[in-house]
This record gives structure tokens, C-alpha cells and sequence, in this order.
């Protein structure tokens, strides 16, 4: 099963670079595509918010955004913006739809992918269907500036893929025990098993900017003093009612109350976002990203 795979992988390269070579394949930009992971220890804190609102500030900023539930068994996207959807990633692994088919146009000028359901299907893939994927997400390079992985909650095995193989890993937390030390938990999991070391923190449904930043001072001492990390501060998200309206009415507040104090915060966040490291490498980070992705059932 390993030499299927890593057979029709190295395959795939070689097409695409024989036709790369004669001039039939499009030019691959050269501007990278960043990807960034958004997780949390527990559910509630409020990760999908930030992915949303995130994805729609960066794209207010100029950027091409797609974002992509990795929710396998609750597309919570999908509901947070009263989305019907009809087909999704599992689609595209049946061979029913292209990856542009599946693609539904969210507000704010924000491309989507919806959730696959069903976790198992996903881990299953044959050698062509990896190839046939990562073929399809190489395609959207030069369409793309930003993918915005929205994962499940907690510390399952597709959550940790996804980490692994992204760029940035964002983790949100808010004040409370159990969302403390589960994003304790993920992190350590992610560090001790994975080599990953950097995470961006977001202090979600803070009382204030100085809350926040103790939140963060005591919750990345204790990640440095005991795990190989560097937690870097990446933002807060104030307490705010109209970011609660905004849930009711599944309207991202970004979009409903632009003045808001939260909306103001998501927009720091993207601006703070375009100043991280580009990625390099000829063809960006996304091949590289959805390659690690669907080899993470190989070992």
C-alpha cells in the first residue's frame, strides 16, 4: 500500500512536471499561498467565530480567501452562515465533482469548501485518490493567497493532521479551566509527536486587553517551560454583544456590525496575519500542505 501510494505520487510529479516542461501547464504563481490552521482543546470557545470573521477581514484586505471545513462530522461553517450546501470534499473523492464544483461562494467575498462527513472515508484513500486530491488543491494556487483550515475540536487524529501539515497553527482559548488545559493538552500532543513548535494564541471573549495578555503570559509560560514551543500572541476578542447577535442571526459581525468592538479585533488580527513569514518554495506552501495532509494514514 505504501509503494502504491508513494508510486502514484511520485507519478503525479512526474506529469505535471513533463507538461510543465513542454509549456502545457499553466504557470504556478509566484505568489505563495499561506495556510493556517485554526484549532482549539475544547468546543464553545468560539474557533469557528474566528475562522469566519478571520477569513472575511483577510479577504476585505485584498486577499483571495478559501475556507475550508475540516469539521468531518459537525460543519459548523455551514450552519454559522445559514449555508445550504449540497456537496463537498467527499464528493470530489467519489469522482462526482471537480474540487471548483464543490467550492460554494461565502459572504464577504470568502470562498468555502464544506465538510466531508463521515471521518473514516477520508482515512481510506487509495494512491490515486491522493494524487487525484493533491492535484486538484495545486490547481487553486493561482487562484489563492490564504486557506483558512477550520478543524473539530479536541485532539482527534484528522485535527492533528491538519495541524501538522499547515503553516500556522492558531489556537483559540478563552478564560476557563477546561479550554485552558485542553489547549494545553493539544499542544503538548502536537509538539511531543509531531515536531510542531510555534503556535498563534487568540484569547477569545476577553473582558479586556489586559486580561488577555495575562491569559497569554501565564498559559505560554507554562507551554515553554515544560514543552519544546514558542507561543507568540496573536490577538484578543473582546466580550461583545453584538458578536452575539451576529451567531443569532448567523450574519459574521464582521459583516453586521462593522463598528464593533470584536469586528475591530478581527481586523487587527488580519492585518497582523499579513505581516507573518511568507512561505517558500516554487509552488507555495498548498501542495505541500494537502500532500502531508492525505499521507498521514501512510505510517
Amino acid at each position: 500500500m505504501l509503494n502504491d501510494q508513494a508510486a502514484g505520487l511520485r507519478a503525479m510529479r512526474q506529469g505535471a512536471q513533463s507538461k510543465h516542461e513542454t509549456g502545457s501547464l499553466k504557470q504556478v504563481t509566484q505568489k505563495p499561498v499561506r495556510v493556517i490552521t485554526v484549532a482549539s482543546g475544547k468546543g464553545g470557545v468560539g474557533k469557528t467565530n474566528v475562522s469566519v470573521n478571520l477569513a472575511i477581514s483577510l479577504s476585505k484586505l485584498g486577499g483571495r480567501v478559501l475556507l475550508m471545513d475540516a469539521d468531518m462530522s459537525l460543519a459548523n461553517v455551514d450552519i454559522m452562515l445559514g449555508l445550504q450546501t449540497k456537496y463537498n470534499l467527499s464528493h470530489v473523492l467519489d469522482g462526482e465533482k471537480t474540487l471548483r464544483e464543490v467550492i460554494v461562494d461565502g459572504p464577504g467575498g470568502i470562498k468555502i469548501i464544506p465538510a466531508a462527513s463521515g471521518v473514516k472515508r477520508m482515512a481510506q484513500l487509495s494512491a490515486r485518490e491522493n494524487a487525484g486530491i493533491i492535484n486538484a488543491f495545486s490547481e487553486l494556487s493561482d487562484e489563492l493567497d490564504v486557506l483558512i483550515v477550520d478543524t473539530a475540536a479536541g485532539i482527534a487524529d484528522s485535527v492533528v493532521s491538519y495541524c501538522r501539515a499547515a503553516q500556522e497553527v492558531i489556537v483559540v482559548v478563552c478564560d476557563e479551566p477546561a479550554s485552558i488545559t485542553d489547549a494545553y493538552a493539544l499542544i503538548k500532543v502536537l509538539s511531543r509527536d509531531y515536531q510542531v513548535s510555534r503556535f498563534r494564541l487568540v484569547a477569545n471573549m476577553s473582558r479586556s486587553p489586559a486580561h488577555s495578555q495575562r491569559l497569554y503570559e501565564k498559559f505560554s509560560r507554562v507551554c515553554e517551560q515544560f514543552l519544546r514551543v514558542h507561543i507568540d500572541y496573536f490577538g484578543t476578542v473582546p466580550f461583545d454583544q453584538a458578536l452575539r447577535d451576529a451567531v443569532q442571526k448567523q450574519i459574521p459581525v464582521t459583516l453586521s456590525q462593522p463598528a464593533s468592538p470584536s469586528a475591530q479585533a478581527f481586523r487587527d488580527m488580519a492585518k497582523k496575519l499579513q505581516t507573518w513569514p511568507v512561505p517558500t518554495g516554487a509552488s507555495g506552501y498548498l501542495q505541500f500542505f494537502v500532500e502531508n495532509l492525505f499521507k498521514r494514514h501512510s505510517h
